[in-house]
Formats: C-alpha cells, structure tokens, sequence
C-alpha cells in the first residue's frame, strides 16, 4: 500500500513538472512567424556576399527588423 502511495505521488510530481513545459509531448508547436524564415534567408543572402550593405539593411528595414536586437534566446 505504501508503495503505491510513493508510486501516485512521483506520477503526480512528473506530470506536473511535465505540465509547466508547454502542454503534452503531442501537442504540435507553434510554427514560426514568416517573418522569422525571411530575416534567416536575408542573413544567409549577407553573410554569403550576395547583396551589399545597404541592399541588407533596406530590405530588414522592409521587415520591421533590425538586426541584432533580438534576444540571444530566442529564434
């Protein structure tokens, strides 16, 4: 009988912790802005050489973005 009680109890503690992570393991995540996906080609299209300065940074002011003002832990 006490096992069983020690049992429920460490189920309990693993669903509640497991609750405080964002819902079920099943549930699908929210997808990215398209935005996000737009800045990511933008920098890739910077970093190679294939647009210039200020080619990179009209069309993130075209995107409401300025680059490196986002958190780090985000993405």
């Amino acid at each position: 009988m006490f096992l069983l009680f020690i049992l429920l109890t460490a189920l309990a503690v693993y669903l509640a912790a497991r609750a405080g992570r964002g819902g079920p393991p099943w549930a699908p995540r929210p997808a990215a802005p398209p935005e996000h996906e737009a800045r990511k080609v933008l920098a890739d299209r910077f970093a190679r050489g294939d647009i210039s300065v200020d080619e990179f940074l009209e069309r993130a002011s075209v995107l409401n973005w300025t680059p490196g003002s986002e958190a780090k832990g985000r993405k």
